[in-house]
């Protein structure tokens, strides 16, 4: 007989002998001295009491077990002392991993894979906490999930990474905070200069744009900030500038005017290999060469730009071989500076109305002037900032007051009313552009060049034919040292460390056309991936670093986990024996029988 079975055993005799003990010192007490016993109630009292008092004391020393289903296993992570653990899972064992608290009904384990080897029969997953690591994610198999996350903390808990951005051209941050209404979000530079800032909405959600003029790496600053504009958290934002490939754009100006002029300085700044042909009448041309526009031209270029002019003098051939190419990938740009004739409309697939010309503004590039001038810079010896320029505000500009009526047209542009004034739409590999405002260069002139090159390096890069290079998924957020999957590689990849060590990824074949590979990087900092001639730049946060961002990740992935399909479902067992439950009840119960016994001893009767 084991002792958890020979114990209760022994336990439970002696405690009945003393209760038989007990009631026999009773009656011969109330038989020698029936007048310093009482009354019968009152040893009717003590008798029944004695039974009580035992079992009380026997569930002290040992209290009942609770109710346990075999398979299910309750595992505890990080944060987890920070939950209450539902009742059906109060009795089941639980196992904790590095990062949880100290607990001592909890089963140390170094890694969810480990744990699962000492417990083959747990098939139901109860995930307490902060969440699963990386590390545990993969062990957890076909197994069903439940979880019961840690509250989330204070301060910014989502911030999308910021793809490769393009030398003087805006870039968006979009996140969302937690714990804090109203809340400010605030942008600043490598510098600390402030250089957007937005309030949060009733989710918590931001958005920013921010700015990068520098080729390589930086270091910009997100800060949440409370009512009276104290810093709540604050976040590193890495980002990557380096200058695209310029676009092959071919530009056909139906007259000379000073849309085009400015248009064509501001390509030649930005390095964009631009073709300009202005047609002037009978026949007569200024610019570049013409070209003729057929199959093998257009694909010699990325984007072609027309105005109202150039569009009527197309033939039917050209505007076929147009449409074409924008099927094959070519990007096309409708500069709406008159009437567009219905001929082209029809072959470029948009349908416009409207033909009047309206007066509207531009919204400001920053909340207010100081982040305004932030974001310009100083300018240089050869081109300085207007300094006057802010003061004076943006200027009135000339649209066309046309309407794109097409069911599948997005926004590209919006006014500072937030109606749009151009619009794209896909049409097979390529993109179709309407762009309704007449007198960009207006901007040049009242000394802000720099939001007339956003303008249009934004028409240019949306538009343009995009590459077939199949790019590399690369993880949102990636922290050292946990693992990181890297999808959709070629052979031959490689991750070059900010140390210059380089290592080869090999792919995992069990992840087939998905072409995953496992990246455990021991910096933090920039890192290149290579894939043959084309490197892709990603950052690595230290372990550290953003603790906010990495419970909100946590959180998010052990949910998906949990809300994933699972191919096995345990089916129902009866209940087992679990641990013993708290004593302390039982102890309290005790306490008070012992004292109404004592009580009852030693009460007096009243003199007759």
């Amino acid at each position: 007989m084991s002792l958890d079975t020979s114990l209760p055993l022994l336990l439970a005799t002696l405690l009945a002998l003393a209760v038989v003990i007990a009631w026999a010192r009773l009656t011969h007490w109330r038989r020698a001295a029936a007048d310093r016993h009482g009354t019968s109630l009152r040893f009717a009292m003590l008798c029944a009491l004695q039974p009580v008092f035992a079992v009380l004391l026997f569930f002290t020393l040992l209290p009942p077990r609770q109710t346990a289903t075999p398979g299910m296993l309750v595992v505890m992570t990080a944060q987890a002392d920070r939950v209450a653990l539902p009742a059906p899972w109060q009795g089941q064992p639980r196992i904790a991993l590095p990062e949880a608290p100290a607990m001592a009904d909890a089963e140390r384990a170094p890694d969810l894979g480990t744990a699962l080897r000492r417990h083959p029969d747990a098939q139901t997953l109860h995930i307490v906490g902060a969440g699963l690591e990386a590390r545990d994610r993969d062990a957890v198999g076909d197994r069903t999930i439940t979880f019961s996350p840690a509250p989330l903390p204070r301060g910014i808990v989502a911030l999308s990474p910021v793809a490769i951005a393009t030398p003087g051209a805006p870039f968006a941050v979009s996140g969302r905070v937690n714990g804090a209404s109203p809340a400010t979000v605030v942008l600043r530079d490598p510098a600390g200069q402030r250089i957007d800032a937005t309030a949060v909405d009733a989710r918590g959600n931001f958005h920013l744009t921010g700015l990068a003029r520098l080729p390589g790496p930086a270091l910009f600053r997100v800060e949440m900030l409370d009512a009276r504009h104290a810093v709540i958290d604050a976040v590193g934002l890495p980002v990557w500038t380096q200058a695209a490939a310029p676009p092959r754009v071919w530009a056909l100006a139906g007259a000379p005017n000073a849309e085009w002029k400015y248009l064509r300085r501001w390509a030649t700044d930005a390095g964009i290999d631009l073709h300009l042909q202005v047609s002037l009448g009978g026949g007569l041309q200024l610019g570049d060469a013409p070209l003729p526009m057929t199959a093998d031209t257009l694909r010699r270029f990325d984007l072609v730009v027309l105005d109202a002019r150039s569009t009527a003098a197309l033939g039917d051939g050209q505007r076929a071989a147009l449409a074409a190419a924008v099927r094959d990938g070519l990007g096309v740009l409708l500069r709406i500076d008159g009437t567009v004739p219905p001929a082209t409309q029809r072959t470029l697939g948009v349908s416009l109305t409207g033909d009047d010309e309206a007066e509207f503004h531009l919204p400001r590039a920053a909340p207010d002037d100081d982040a305004w001038r932030a974001r310009r810079g100083v300018g240089t010896a050869d081109t300085p900032v207007d300094s006057e320029a802010i003061t004076g505000g943006l200027p009135v500009l000339t649209r066309r007051d046309v309407r794109v009526v097409s069911t599948d047209a997005i926004p590209l542009v919006r006014d500072a009313n937030d109606a749009a004034i151009a619009w794209w739409r896909s049409e097979g590999r390529g993109r179709i552009g309407v762009w309704t405002p007449v007198d960009t260069y207006a901007l040049v002139l009242a000394g802000h060049p720099d939001l007339h090159a956003s303008l249009w390096s934004r028409a240019f890069g949306t538009l343009a034919r995009a590459g077939t290079r199949t790019a590399p998924q690369i993880p949102a957020q990636i922290r050292a040292p946990q693992r990181a999957a890297f999808c959709h590689l070629a052979d031959g990849a490689r991750i070059t460390a900010p140390d210059g060590t380089v290592t080869r990824l090999q792919r995992d074949p069990a992840t087939g056309d998905a072409r995953c590979a496992g990246f455990w990087p021991r910096l933090a900092g920039w890192h290149q991936l290579n894939v043959g001639e084309d490197s892709t730049p990603f950052h690595v946060r230290a372990a550290d670093d953003a603790p906010h961002l990495h419970a909100m990740d946590l959180r998010t992935r052990t949910e998906h986990l949990a809300a994933a399909p699972r191919a096995h479902h345990p089916t129902r067992t009866p209940a087992a024996q679990g641990p013993r439950g708290p004593a302390w009840p039982w102890f309290l119960g005790w306490l008070a029988t012992a004292g109404l016994l004592w009580w009852l001893e030693r009460r007096r009767p009243a003199a007759g």
